[in-house]
């Protein structure tokens, strides 16, 4: 309802003042004259128009962050563990988030609840808020009549996720920073230093070594070019976008990211214990193993990953076990498949897949930690490169100039 502004005197002509919500104004004045209060003045409080936030929910552009479905999922868990209606631990939550996406979805999945439909079913009507194997762990929690556990598991899960996200941005951030620190250096260098010693060359009418005149040539290019090479770049980078978009060029790229040098085995690794931590949580929660693989190959963030985990669950739905599925793939090392096997033939492949996505992440954080080591010496070799290639195009000739000054 609006928020009404009001003055008025009461029944002993004091003056009194306040806010209150009301229908419109003529409600609120009756509601003020049953208090004893006259109105004097009432005045409707319009709410601060945030357009950005206007903005975005136009373009539909919000994205719930993994943060705030962490919080949510938490506080389900709690609110279900203490016997509370869904309907009504929903109405609570919503009282304190802020995501027009969430607050939308929310209030659709009560609406679902309301009129009788099951609480998996409504959350499935939300793909980019709930995931596959979210709506699925809900689903099995639902039919086995822990709803509770089902919500403290996939709280694990996202938090999981949450820390593995990060460790996959950890090792993309320094390789990142660097070379575009490299590429900001090198527009520098052709369009502000080397023009100023190409000015100083032509006032001394030298000869130049072949390396000057490269060096000379390509910031002359970058200066009269620029604009243009600014328009292409950013031109590339949306039709790379566009490519990506498409699952072909999706695939492509997600295949070239896991083969790149350095940074490309601490990927594989990172969404390899990404599909084993959802794999285990799948698998104990009560999920058919066919079923789990599906679910987990959406959701691991890889199409390439994704891909191979398809073809596992093709093998197991031919009979195959998945120790042997998993080998075929080729993706996993040697020790990995030894615990895949042992998983299967003790009979506790949730424990054992626990297990495989603990040791891919101690070596995703060995490795994301010696990184900047490995990524130093390639830094330090570009430099030099950089400074000689400065040396011998700029130097030299200053050089020459200040043998004909002594002279």
């Amino acid at each position: 309802m609006p928020l009404f502004s009001f003055t008025g005197r009461n029944a002993h002509g004091e003056l009194t003042e306040g806010e209150m919500e009301s229908a419109n104004s003529s409600s609120l004045a009756s509601q003020l004259m049953e208090k004893g209060i006259t109105p004097l003045s009432i005045n409707e409080i319009k709410p601060k128009v945030d357009i950005i936030a206007e903005l975005k929910d136009k373009l539909d552009i919000y994205k719930v962050s993994i943060e705030e479905l962490l919080m949510f999922t938490r506080q389900m868990s709690a609110l279900t563990k203490a016997g509370l209606p869904i309907t009504k631990a929903i109405s609570g939550i919503l009282e304190s988030i802020e995501n027009p996406l969430m607050i939308r979805a929310l209030k659709d999945v009560n609406e679902q609840l309301e009129s009788g439909r099951g609480l998996a079913i409504a959350f499935a009507r939300h793909p980019r808020v709930f995931s596959n194997l979210y709506v699925s762990m809900i689903q099995v929690g639902e039919n086995t009549g822990r709803l509770d556990q089902a919500f403290s598991l996939m709280a694990g899960y996202i938090d999981h996720h949450r820390k593995m996200s990060h460790n996959i941005s950890s090792a993309l951030r320094y390789p990142t920073i660097v070379i575009s620190a490299i590429i900001i250096a090198l527009g520098i260098v052709n369009l502000f230093v080397i023009p100023r010693f190409a000015t100083f060359f032509q006032a001394n009418d030298l000869d130049l070594p072949w390396q000057t005149e490269l060096l000379l040539n390509t910031s002359n290019f970058f200066v009269a070019y620029w604009q243009v090479i600014l328009v292409l770049m950013i031109a590339a980078f949306f039709m790379f976008k566009r490519y990506i978009a498409t699952e072909q060029g999706r695939y492509k790229w997600h295949k070239f990211v896991l083969r790149a040098p350095l940074v490309g085995d601490i990927l594989l690794r990172a969404y390899l214990a990404r599909f084993a931590r959802s794999f285990a949580i799948a698998y104990g929660a009560g999920v058919p193993i066919v079923q789990g693989m599906g679910v987990v190959g959406r959701s691991v963030g890889n199409d390439y990953i994704a891909k191979h985990v398809s073809s596992m669950r093709e093998g197991i739905e031919r009979g195959e076990t998945l120790t042997r599925t998993a080998g075929r793939t080729g993706i996993f090392t040697p020790v990995v498949m030894q615990m895949f096997a042992a998983g299967e033939e003790a009979g506790n492949l949730e424990e054992m897949m626990t297990h495989v996505a603990d040791f891919y992440e101690e070596e995703v954080d060995y490795d994301i930690k010696t990184l900047s080591d490995r990524l130093e010496p390639l830094i330090y070799v570009f430099v030099g490169i950089l400074v000689l290639i400065l040396a011998l195009g700029i130097f030299v000739p200053m050089w020459d100039i200040a043998q004909i000054a002594g002279r």
